[in-house]
């Protein structure tokens, strides 16, 4: 089993920036894909950024490309999503997520372990 825990999600003005972050305990991740999705209310989840920690392979979806940054600190065992130029479609809850084998996946239900998710909520 994983757990993943997620931080750093608040209410933030438009144009402002967060940092989310999220750490996997109870296995090691090595050979695992990992990222983020998010959820605003009414839509269904939407895939945001992935990346493959051993071979760091990533990707980011089109709209938040530019804006958003996945990245790792392997010595913190802590995965990070850095969102500058924050819109106010961009609230929504963000879920930590990972998937054993390493393959980078944009489908929800192709990943086994999900985080409680934290709350991001942009003023415009």
């Amino acid at each position: 089993q994983v757990q993943l825990v997620e931080s750093g999600g608040e209410l933030v003005q438009a144009g402002g920036s967060l940092r989310l972050s999220c750490a996997p305990s109870g296995r090691t991740v090595w050979h695992y894909a990992m990222g983020w999705f998010r959820q605003a209310p009414g839509k269904e989840r939407e895939f945001v950024a992935a990346f493959n920690w051993s071979g760091g392979t990533t990707d980011t979806a089109d709209s938040v490309k530019g804006r958003f940054t996945i990245s790792r600190d392997g010595a913190k065992n802590t995965v990070y999503l850095q969102m500058n130029g924050l819109k106010p479609e961009d609230t929504a809850v963000y879920y930590c997520v990972a998937r054993p084998g390493g393959v980078v996946s944009r489908i929800a239900h192709e990943h086994a372990y999900w985080g409680q998710g934290t709350q991001v909520t942009v003023s415009s």
